[in-house]
């Protein structure tokens, strides 16, 4: 049983959003569908089966990257033994708990335009962990829950178009 709780890192949108892939699968299935009928007939159309092809693994490939992204992180700390543990909540609904003291980088990534941030955090021997956008947190509580970690902040290298930064 958790004493306390700390919420570190909190995402936008939790769920897996099927019906916009189904959706786009949809619409993209159906043109490449017409493209083949309309040039089957006067060309060689294969090209466009390949590119249904390659499109339908890139959403498998994405959908399976989506699914390993972080939703959640807290800091937990037990009644047992009184250590803390960092909690990640994958939005595939995995749950793992990492010691805080592995952590070797945490990186806020401010968006320039909009009120929202990207999370990328590195465990010690292990890769890059992303997250999906979330509100931007302060950066205390991350700096005082991994005490070794290098914990930075910084503005998206993009804006908005005609717009000065």
């Amino acid at each position: 049983m958790a004493i306390s709780e700390e919420l570190l890192w909190d995402a936008e949108h939790k769920e897996t959003p099927i019906v916009p892939r189904l959706r786009r699968t949809a619409v993209t299935a159906g043109c490449v569908g017409v493209f083949v009928l309309v040039l089957w007939a006067q060309s060689d159309a294969t090209w466009a089966v390949g590119a249904a092809a390659v499109y339908v693994l890139a959403e498998i490939a994405y959908r399976m990257w989506d699914r390993r992204r972080l939703v959640e992180v807290r800091i937990v700390v037990d009644e047992a033994d009184g250590r803390a543990r960092l909690r990640l909540r994958q939005a595939g609904g995995r749950i793992t708990e990492h010691d805080p003291h592995r952590v070797v980088r945490v990186l806020i990534i401010r968006d320039n335009v909009l009120d929202s941030a990207n999370l990328r955090l590195r465990l010690h021997g292990k890769r890059v962990l992303y997250a999906r956008p979330g509100r931007p947190p302060a950066v205390t509580p991350w700096r005082t829950a991994c005490p070794r970690a290098h914990v930075r902040e910084r503005n998206a290298w993009w804006g908005m178009p005609g717009i000065p930064d």
